[in-house]
């Protein structure tokens, strides 16, 4: 044990002086190199002289790192996170220019701007050396990973300790079913397509199956019925609720924290990851102990908020640090350049992508991911019986380039290496684990409403109802999550436009909300749900003008008479309960829309009127009434059609001929799957119903 103990200092030590030694040849040729930055008098001195005055550099400058630099970024968990990401650069030349100042020769300096770059590469090079010195050292490449999450290596479970295997649950936020295999088919995602046994010397270790979502096809929706096993009374990303005068987002902080209550409440079960679980980069808990990057807790203020401990546990290795910032601006520049190639080719269709987009994109595809990735490797080093975690990137430039532009192919080929390296960490964590990869819907293509006929919904809307449309319609923002992870983490309110609270005995204008390709209307001043008798009273022409508008699909309203109503052109009027004899117009959206639209009609909080764009089934392409040339939250095509992947030591998500219906319905599977091998035991609610898998 002894000589084992020795050994591991000896090769510790070795690798250190190696890092060091490259590190003080790297001082020595950008000394060279910068113009205003050197290792000598003005008066000149020798080369033993010179190279000793960049070997007490580079080693103040890695001892700093090593030591001051977690005290920094500790002592800055307080300033936002992005702005964090931004002060690595200057917070790294600082470190530079003070070990400069502690050389005792007293001869070095560099201009500030100078010591921002020359810390930069130094920081580059050193992790890059001090990992291909650890990858031949499996007790050192353990280690080495360990550091990224927020804790120490001594209370992680010794190997073999555990003999249970733990299950880690990676989304994939956005990426359809359809589009996954195609990626594999094209050699997109190796990692993937070796587990799926494609390729050569493959074995086949998962099992890829799809599974449809519900009319609100969207992360709130979808995550909140995963995680918390209930997303009753989600009719959409954001709607309008009368008893409350507010409008609810799924990715809004105080939002998201009651959503997340509330499916407590209605299953009297705290969530997935109640037993030993770690949740990270969520819109919800999961009832994990563990969390980083949770929105529902992002609203909360003092120590009981641990959602931004993720940063942290990342950004407190300086190579890491630099490493994501340099990144973040190459992800900057690869947006401007891609976004401006798209306008010279006049690409149809195209949305907006200026502004602080290509900052958005960036933190969801660099700074989100890295961290997230990190804090998966941590939870597996230490041990925990049960991680979920969300990988946005793929959602959010999918959003504004396309689902299968070449912009998001990179994305999934970056995504796969991430995968990969959790991959990796499966050999040398404390437990076996069991990857499942999944995700929560798919992008539907299609240019949006307003481009195809000038005007938004809320302009038809207003048109139907009589009153003044403007000249000049109003595009609706977009609902994209990573929008409001940058808002949260930069501690930005996140509102809608024209507030969170309607006064509704004030205002009788309707209120008209977007989803994706699915539309809300709701009337304020009216506190119950009007019926269709009521609407046609009030306004004679609003219903006709959205049933055979070219755009719209079709329409749900309640009706006095029947029920359930569902409107569309022509005077076609289906009450909810014939849809299965005469699907009507839902006879386009597929197996299972009829179901999917009584569900959401039975909802307290449904809007007055419920509108589906609509869709071609041939193209797959819906009209999204956001600003997104790929968009989900509705029905129609590849939007309600995401996958479920899982490994073959598991038992199958469904036996063989039925399908994988509801996010409600996956998390039942995900449940059994973690009761299965002696696993964590998810404490049983009250529904029996809801239990069984």
């Amino acid at each position: 044990m002894g000589k084992e103990r020795w050994r591991r200092v000896g090769s510790a030590l070795w690798r250190s002086v190696a890092v060091w030694a490259v590190s003080t040849v790297t001082m020595l040729a950008l000394a060279g190199i910068l113009p205003d930055f050197r290792l000598q008098s003005t008066d000149g001195d020798s080369a033993t002289s010179i190279a000793v005055t960049a070997a007490l550099g580079a080693g103040a400058f890695g001892v700093l790192s090593s030591v001051v630099w977690p005290l920094l970024v500790r002592a800055l968990l307080l300033v936002p996170a992005l702005v964090l990401g931004v002060l690595v650069f200057f917070l790294n030349g600082s470190l530079l220019l003070l070990a400069l100042r502690l050389d005792p020769s007293g001869q070095s300096e560099a201009a500030p701007e100078t010591a921002v770059v020359v810390a930069a590469v130094m920081s580059a090079v050193a992790s890059a050396t001090g990992g291909a010195l650890a990858v031949r050292d499996d007790d050192a490449y353990r280690r080495r990973l360990y550091r990224l999450s927020d804790r120490r290596r001594g209370q992680g479970p010794p190997p073999g300790a555990l003999t249970t295997p733990g299950t880690v649950f990676l989304q994939l936020d956005g990426v359809g079913h359809d589009v996954l295999v195609d990626a594999i088919g094209r050699g997109l995602m190796p990692t993937v397509a070796a587990w799926l046994g494609d390729g050569p010397g493959a074995r086949t270790t998962h099992r890829l199956a799809p599974w449809r979502t519900d009319w609100s096809s969207q992360t709130g929706a979808s995550q909140l019925g995963i995680l918390h096993g209930s997303n009753h009374d989600i009719p959409a990303f954001r709607w309008y609720e009368k008893d409350t005068q507010e409008i609810v987002v799924c990715n809004r902080p105080t939002s998201a924290a009651e959503l997340q209550r509330r499916a407590i409440e209605h299953t009297g079960d705290g969530g997935l990851l109640t037993v030993d679980g770690a949740s990270r980069g969520n819109l919800f808990s999961g009832g994990a102990e563990q969390l980083a990057l949770v929105l529902s807790v992002a609203a909360r203020r003092g120590k009981e908020n641990r959602s931004r401990a993720g940063y942290f546990a990342y950004f407190s290795d300086p190579a890491n640090a630099v490493r994501t910032a340099l990144s973040f601006v190459a992800d900057v520049g690869r947006e401007i350049g891609e976004s401006t190639r798209a306008r010279i080719r006049k690409q149809r269709p195209r949305v907006g992508r200026g502004g602080l987009y290509p900052f958005i994109r960036a933190f969801a595809t660099v700074i989100e991911r890295d961290v997230v990735v990190a804090a998966v490797i941590g939870d597996m080093f230490a041990g925990r019986a049960s991680v979920y975690a969300d990988l946005v990137a793929y959602d959010e430039v999918a959003h504004h380039s396309g689902p299968r532009s070449r912009d998001a192919e990179k994305v999934l080929q970056r995504l796969d290496r991430s995968l990969a390296l959790i991959a990796q960490v499966t050999e040398h964590a404390p437990r076996a684990y069991r990857v499942v990869l999944l995700s929560d819907h798919g992008q539907s293509p299609g240019e949006t409403f307003h481009a195809r006929y000038g005007l938004g919904l809320g302009e038809l809307v207003r048109a139907g109802c009589g009153l003044p449309v403007p000249r000049k319609a109003r595009r609706t923002h977009s609902g994209a999550e990573a929008r409001t992870a940058v808002r949260a983490a930069l501690r930005r309110p996140v509102e809608e436009r024209g507030g969170q609270h309607r006064p509704a005995a004030a205002d009788s204008e309707p209120i008209v909300l977007a989803s994706g390709n699915l539309g809300l209307v709701s009337f304020p001043d009216v506190p119950h749900r009007m019926s269709r008798e009521e609407i046609d009273a009030r306004h004679p022409a609003l219903l006709t003008t959205l049933a055979n508008h070219p755009g719209i699909g079709f329409v749900l309203v309640r009706s006095e008479e029947h029920g359930g109503l569902v409107l569309g052109a022509h005077g076609v009027e289906i009450p909810l309960d014939e849809l299965d004899e005469n699907p009507g117009p839902l006879a386009d959206f597929g197996p299972g829309a009829a179901d999917a639209v009584r569900r959401t009609h039975s909802f307290p909080h449904v809007a007055d009127i419920m509108v589906n764009s609509w869709y071609d089934p041939e193209e797959g392409e819906v009209l999204a009434f956001e600003e997104q040339i790929g968009s989900h939250g509705g029905l129609g095509g590849a939007q309600g059609r995401p996958f479920l992947m899982s490994p073959l030591s598991l038992s199958p998500p469904v036996d063989a001929g039925e399908e994988l219906v509801g996010a409600e319905q996956v998390h039942r599977v995900l449940r059994r799957w973690l009761r299965e091998d002696d696993g964590p035991q998810v404490p049983v609610g009250a529904d029996p119903d809801r239990q069984s898998a």
